[in-house]
């Protein structure tokens, strides 16, 4: 123990008890960051220079749309910012320490190295330490280790190099103690703990990008040097014709303006963001917007087992008695020695629930449960044969005895590990009569202890013996036992898991659990749920513990279960799978898991039994704690993804058609067709309503039949590129026409005026084609998006308000037309939709 000057010194020399963090970027760095973007770049210098040329609407409206998109991505880096305040609430906010031989009660950042720290049952352990007593002590380390059970201490040294959970001389920062009492010596704090480790972990784990977002970044520089390629040749056409060098120029950032799509980011944001609605009405919370389309490309998903794909509650499974195995659904109060062994199970108990509260030993909660279940008062039975003397749990004697007056006789009852209390047996119970325990009873009982322990569950045996008088218990009492039988226990997996996991592997996807629990425990829920085939599937975080990274990419394909596994090897078999070229799903609860979920592509933390940790490293939380919504979650993340194609293809299609008809004026020497303040109507009206409604389609359920796409694809794909072409191609060619018409009638303002409105209309009619890749116009299909037609009848009313009302007509630069231009406009603007679907058709067919 320290004296209180000792106390101060360590402090000064090792710190306070406390996580630091790492230097955080200011909001306002955070905002610059969001302009880094190549395509932002060059939109930013085009507003800049038709600022500087006079074009002021071209400028405003530029500036204002990346400037909104700039403003949404910071206030979502800035939410995400998290993870190392979780970690810093996992701190006791006090402990209980010896100094100066008295016991004091100090803040948890005041406990340093060397101190002496007391703990009982309820407290929250403040630093990392060896034991220096330990009385019957149990400590929850699910958060750190994955284990669903309380890890029992000893004064026991470990082997050497012993797994996290294995080593039971020690107690870690942030686990709770559930059973006993003990004192222990702190050997680390802060930073230097586990999980100060973790935290340094989460510092170090990259954020990766989802691959809608690699995507759009190559295809905004593909774009942007097309159009740039496209400018140089316009300017270098407009200079040899003899025309000024400025008029040149204004005509390239013309064209630039209207062919780069400034609010594609902002929508597929937009899109995105209603997508997160969707899913959080589905118990899915998206914290970071990408992370919707990166569900969709998922094809590993990387799974903790307890509390994730199992009910984080041990539940009792089977029971053996009288030579027979019974499931706990066949439990029946009817035979003697099945009631027997439930009364005995609560009896020998000290564990209570009460009022739905749980407290106590899961292992002892799993049984008084089962007796709930079946209808038997626990505090009946305790009233009616109450416990007269005890031994309680030790971890050398491995079991636990209590004496009772039952029915005119006193019993002692014994419950505790099978292999302990066999060397005990003298009798064992059959039928309503108890004969001598022989070998062949014990080679019996220990087949069936083999069989339930290779199935994953955790076994108690259970036997008493009958007291010639009440007297208090003592060691040399625990012998002469009666066999009664075998209790296993497990904690199950969730009745949706089996499903969930079948629909995963539909979809292409492959699961791999990843957990801290033992291998045959491990095994056996992977295979009741689908997960595990063959045993050879199945390994030891220690297998890979030497493996160089290369050896491990090799190795992970398979494998489709790990145990015993630390946070650093979570890590490494996530990166593993991703540098095999795999998007990474990784699922989990505890703060072992949150490295992992901030490496993964997408983490996926639970809501309910999930630490803030988890929550704050994730991408998603799931608020009902089901492996099935995460499947649900990967449909609509698919669903998206096709949805904000489809918005790309009408954005693009639509801006390559206002190119060609720019191209066309330019080579067939013409005037610019469109004034900037159409461009600016175009993007902020006709463009954007559409394309947010196509975001908005319904889903289809097709998807999760199609194997994930590959991340190595671009979005930007042959087929897709040849549809915008086509696409864009029939609208631009429908605008030239409308522009021809109205130069031939009346010059060049009226020309303008008829391209402007086709352009608008054809785009308006356009966001039907971009439905679905599919034809749809004679289906019910084409009117199952009110959102689209909500956008088509805004769009049609505003541009034929623009064209019609007076006094809109100087505000937007437009000319009068007489009711036969209208109607030419709004003919060749129509006459895209079944010439586009027409297409469609033939491709279908052609397929």
């Amino acid at each position: 123990m320290l004296t209180s000057e000792q106390a101060r010194k360590n402090q000064e020399k090792f710190g306070f008890n406390e996580l630091t963090e790492g230097k955080k970027k200011s909001i306002f760095r955070i905002f610059l960051e969001q302009f880094k973007d190549f395509l932002v770049v060059i939109l930013i210098i085009a507003a800049l220079v038709s600022g500087f040329l006079g074009d002021v609407e071209s400028t405003i409206v530029i500036l204002v749309v990346i400037t909104m998109n700039s403003i949404l991505g910071t206030v979502q880096t800035v939410k995400a910012e998290k993870s190392l305040n979780g970690l810093k609430q996992l701190s006791a906010p006090s402990a209980k320490v010896v100094r100066d031989g008295k016991l004091n009660q100090v803040p948890s950042r005041e406990v340093t190295v060397g101190d002496e720290v007391v703990i009982e049952a309820g407290d929250c352990i403040p630093a990392d330490g060896r034991l220096l007593t330990c009385m019957s002590l149990e400590v929850d380390e699910s958060t750190l280790t994955g284990e669903s059970l309380a890890a029992l201490k000893s004064l026991e040294e470990p082997p050497e190099g012993a797994a996290l959970g294995d080593q039971t001389n020690r107690v870690f920062s942030g686990s709770f103690v559930t059973y006993g009492r003990g004192t222990y010596e702190v050997t680390d704090i802060g930073m230097n703990t586990e999980v100060g480790k973790i935290a340094g972990l989460l510092n170090s784990a990259s954020e990766k990008r989802t691959p809608l977002q690699v995507s759009l970044d190559e295809f905004g520089k593909k774009l942007s040097i097309i159009i740039l390629a496209f400018c140089g040749i316009l300017f270098v056409m407009s200079i040899l014709r003899g025309g000024s060098v400025v008029d040149g120029f204004l005509f390239a950032v013309a064209l630039a303006v209207a062919a780069i799509p400034e609010a594609l980011s902002s929508i597929v944001t937009i899109v995105l963001s209603f997508g997160t609605q969707k899913m959080a009405n589905e118990h899915a919370i998206i914290r970071k917007l990408q992370a919707v389309e990166g569900l969709g490309s998922v094809s590993v998903i990387c799974s903790d087992k307890t509390g994730t794909l199992t009910q984080n509650k041990m539940t009792v499974e089977e029971y053996y008695v009288d030579g027979e195995k019974i499931s706990a659904e066949d439990i029946t109060l009817e035979s003697h020695n099945q009631e027997l062994m439930l009364l005995f199970s609560i009896l020998c108990n000290d564990s209570s629930n009460e009022q739905g509260q749980e407290i106590g030993d899961p292992t002892e909660t799993a049984l008084i449960n089962l007796g709930k279940r079946l209808g038997v008062g626990i505090m009946d039975v305790r009233e009616k044969y109450p416990r007269l003397s005890e031994l309680p749990f030790d971890s050398d004697r491995k079991r636990m005895s209590t004496e009772h007056r039952m029915d005119g006789q006193t019993v002692m009852i014994v419950k505790g590990a099978v292999d302990v209390l066999l060397e005990r047996m003298e009798f064992v119970k059959e039928g309503d009569s108890a004969r001598v325990f022989t070998e062949e009873d014990r080679e019996r009982i220990e087949r069936q202890n083999l069989e339930f322990s290779k199935n994953g569950l955790r076994v108690l045996a259970f036997a008493y013996k009958e007291m010639e008088e009440e007297r208090t218990l003592s060691l040399e009492d625990e012998g002469s036992l009666t066999f009664l039988g075998l209790i296993a226990m497990m904690d199950p997996p969730r009745k949706e898991s089996k499903e969930a996991v079948s629909r995963c592997i539909q979809a292409g996807i492959k699961p791999v659990m990843i957990t801290g629990d033992h291998k045959i425990t491990a095994a056996a829920i992977a295979k009741r749920i689908g997960i595990l085939e063959d045993e050879s599937e199945a390994c030891e975080g220690a297998v890979i513990e030497n493996m160089t990274d290369s050896e491990l990419q090799d190795f992970v394909e398979g494998i489709s279960v790990y145990a015993r596994v630390s946070p650093e090897h979570k890590i490494r078999i996530v990166r593993a799978w991703q540098e095999k070229g795999n998007i990474v799903a990784m699922t989990g609860d505890g703060v072992n898991d949150a490295p992992a979920l901030k490496q993964a592509d997408i983490g996926v933390a639970m809501g309910i039994t999930g630490s803030e940790v988890s929550k704050d490293a994730a991408s998603m939380v799931l608020t009902d704690d089901n492996f099935a919504t995460i499947i649900k979650a990967v449909e609509n993340g698919r669903n998206i993804y096709q949805n904000i194609k489809n918005s790309i293809q009408f954005l693009l299609s639509g801006n390559f058609a206002a190119i060609l008809v720019v191209l066309f004026a330019s080579i067939a020497g013409l005037l610019v067709p469109f004034e900037p303040v159409h461009l600016l109507f175009i993007n902020l009206l006709t463009d954007s309503l559409p394309a947010i409604a196509l975001g908005l389609e319904p889903h289809r359920a097709e998807v999760m039949r199609q194997k994930p796409r590959d991340v190595k694809e671009s979005i930007l794909t042959r087929e897709y590129l040849f549809s915008i072409g086509t696409e864009g191609l029939c609208i631009g060619l429908m605008t030239s026409i409308a522009f021809l018409i109205g130069y031939r009638s009346g010059g060049a303002a009226l020309a303008s005026t008829m391209a402007f409105g086709t352009l608008c209309a054809s785009r308006l009619v356009h966001g039907f084609n971009c439905k679905s890749p599919r034809p749809v116009v004679f289906s019910a299909a084409v009117c199952n998006n009110i959102y689209l037609i909500g956008a088509f009848l805004i769009g049609a009313v505003l541009i034929t308000g623009v064209l019609m009302i007076t006094g809109l007509q100087g505000i937007f630069k437009v000319s009068a037309l007489d009711m036969g231009q209208l109607m030419t406009v709004y003919g060749l603007a129509f006459l895209n939709l079944p010439v586009i679907q027409l297409l469609k058709w033939v491709k279908v067919r052609r397929k």
